[in-house]
């Protein structure tokens, strides 16, 4: 699972449109030009290739050379672009390492939504008037339609601005602004400090502005579970508990204040004195602007908390346009025009394979009992558990960084591109770990110099099983998102916007492709009951798919979901209800994963099928990665275009 970035631009959208955008299937009229212009492009320069003719090669070369000049000039449009983009967000500046506006939050208010979709427009517009689409090579036209798809998503989410829960137990700043601050705020100078403590005091304007909306959205009927409010009160008096605030031990936001001004000390680049005295400036920023845009929170929770659903349904029966709103939601996540219902079909159909192979499974090791006992074996029986300990928690940690270290060794039989970041695994923060939530990943430094941090929650060691922990490490770490995104960041041969554009079906879809990549590789899964855990995992995501359309479109209530989800998987209750929490506060994106996988293994098999001898792990792969993110149907005309080039290939 990849969280959403904070301040993320228009031009990078996150998971959870329309906050912060997304993505769309926008019909097939487009997508067939798309492909019949890469097919035309890429069918005469193979008939150049073979052509003895000077004039017929003359000919293509020109129109290789005006594709190459028309692309030029539109790449270099799109840096421009990209630059402007990211002046809406300091944020999003500072999670890419850059340093501009470090002293600066977002707007995140409803005008600057709209400001900044005025300006996408303006500058899709733009495009268009100014670039010759016909002109430009297969991957500037890529490039083309991701970038108007990026508008076209926000536009097309506008009616729906209210629908998406600004504070839950999962997501929103209260949590994720202390997580960036700690993690993402790099502080190497004084300067770099004072910004620090400028944006500790710049939180109440921030909060304020995602207050108001959220009074406008309950407003219209429509505000979180009853569990959300709970969650965020909770993590939100974390965040505000211990020194400077009362007497107990250091809070979060204190200790790394305190460890940046000591860093600089100890390195020489401040004295001591000065070092304390920043430290002043920021305690009195946590006091006087951090508690009390915390405490306003916490106050408007409490204020509307009895409004809100104990046993909550989805958004299609509890928002007054959630219909709708769900509809957009499954295309967003998943950019096909799948239905509710044909996914929650596939599902279904999912869930009974895997059943399958489960059984299968149980059969392998010698259990004698059905598939119920087999799953109760394995979730009470102590040998399946780590210690509920520090020991237990550090054995966790270091259990997989050694499987993930096992991976790495393999990589270049699989890829021919590599990350340059370092993948380390860390414990979630205190102030918001949840036992039994899932696991995510960070992504590090584009440069490579900070790196991606695969995050657990091990707050209680009897919701992390030791059969699931290496397939969720080859989810979060390598092969899965930090592999996919660190490749993406790195990349040069693209526009800086898709190094950072951001597909959920495709990321998701290519976590989970991973683990089951992963079994193709030495020294995985090698006991039965990890490949178990793999099969969990896998059933995780094929029950997402019936819950999520479930709760959102067919009336589930919470615990309907919480049913369906125990008959069909072993996952501990804490796990289960954790998860159709995140489904109901998050509609639609737990669709994404099952969906996106099974489209990676389709275009796979396809290419394996019509290459036969010729296909080329390596080459599959690096079309896949090499490209970025990008939505499913833009993906498999990329992989199309790479199968006729290597039938070519003499």
């Amino acid at each position: 699972m990849v969280p959403r970035r904070p301040g993320r631009p228009p031009l990078g959208p996150g998971p959870r449109a329309p906050q912060n955008g997304g993505f769309r299937h926008s019909g097939e009229r487009n997508v067939r030009r798309t492909a019949f212009v890469c097919s035309t492009l890429a069918l005469a320069l193979a008939l150049a290739a073979c052509s003895p003719q000077s004039g017929e090669t003359s000919a293509t070369d020109a129109t290789a050379q005006a594709a190459q000049s028309e692309s030029e000039r539109l790449n270099a449009w799109f840096e421009q672009k990209y630059e402007e983009s990211l002046q809406f967000s300091p944020l999003r500046m500072s999670f890419l390492g850059r340093k501009d506006l470090n002293d600066q939050l977002d707007d995140v208010s409803e005008e600057a939504i709209r400001r900044q979709l005025a300006w996408l427009e303006a500058s899709v517009r733009e495009m268009e008037s100014s670039f010759d689409y016909d002109r430009l090579d297969p991957e500037a036209q890529v490039s083309w339609a991701l970038w108007k798809r990026q508008y076209e998503s926000i536009r097309d989410g506008m009616p729906f601005l209210a629908n998406d829960y600004l504070f839950d137990q999962m997501n929103g700043m209260h949590s994720t602004l202390p997580t960036f601050l700690i993690n993402f705020h790099k502080v190497e100078d004084e300067k770099d400090y004072l910004a620090y403590v400028s944006r500790l005091q710049k939180v109440p304007v921030m909060f304020d502005q995602l207050l108001q909306r959220a009074r406008a959205a309950a407003g219209q009927g429509i505000r979180p579970p009853k569990f959300a409010y709970e969650g965020v009160r909770d993590q939100s008096r974390k965040v505000i508990s211990g020194a400077p605030f009362d007497d107990g031990a250091d809070s979060a936001l204190w200790a790394d204040a305190k460890a940046k001004a000591d860093a600089l000390a100890e390195q020489g680049v401040i004295s001591a004195q000065r070092a304390d005295e920043l430290k002043e400036q920021a305690r009195q920023a946590l006091l006087e602007h951090v508690r009390p845009a915390y405490e306003r929170v916490i106050a408007w929770c409490d204020e509307d908390m009895p409004n809100a659903l104990e046993n909550p349904s989805g958004v299609g029966s509890t928002q007054p346009n959630g219909a709708e709103y769900y509809a957009y939601r499954l295309r967003e996540m998943t950019t096909t025009d799948m239905t509710a219902d044909q996914i929650h079909e596939l599902g279904l159909a999912e869930v009974a394979r895997l059943r399958g192979e489960m059984e299968a499974l149980k059969d392998k090791v010698g259990f004698k009992g059905d598939l119920q006992a087999f799953w109760k074996f394995i979730a009470t029986d102590p040998r399946f558990k780590f210690p509920n300990t520090d020991e237990g928690r550090q054995a966790y940690i270091d259990e997989a960084t050694r499987v993930i270290d096992n991976i790495k060794q393999h990589l270049p039989e699989y890829f021919g591109l590599l990350p340059k970041a370092d993948l380390v695994v860390k414990r979630v923060e205190p102030f918001r770990e949840q036992p039994g939530a899932a696991q995510h990943y960070y992504p590090g430094a584009p440069d490579g110099s900070r790196p991606g941090i695969y995050y657990a929650h091990l707050a209680d060691m009897n919701a992390m099983p030791r059969p699931e922990l290496e397939v969720v490490a080859y989810h979060e770490g390598i092969p899965g998102h930090h592999m996919q995104i660190s490749i993406a960041q790195e990349l040069t041969g693209v526009p800086t916007f898709r190094t950072q554009y951001f597909s959920t079906a495709f990321i998701e879809g290519w976590g989970l492709y991973s683990e089951w990549l992963a079994k193709e590789m030495p020294g995985t899964y090698q006991d039965p009951y990890s490949d178990y855990g793999r099969l969990t995992t896998e059933m995780w995501r094929a029950i997402r798919l019936v819950v999520d359309t479930g709760l959102h479109a067919k009336g589930w209530t919470e615990e309907q979901a919480v049913d369906y989800f125990r008959a069909n998987s072993s996952i501990p209750l804490d796990a289960i209800r954790s998860e159709v929490r995140r489904y109901l506060v998050n509609p639609g994106q737990a669709t994404a994963y099952k969906i996106g996988m099974i489209r990676i293994q389709q275009l796979r098999q396809k290419a394996e099928r019509e290459l036969g001898e010729r296909f080329d792990i390596r080459g599959f792969h690096d079309t896949v990665l090499g490209g970025g993110s990008m939505p499913l149907d833009l993906l498999e005309q990329r992989v199309d275009r790479w199968i006729e080039r290597k039938k070519q290939e003499d």
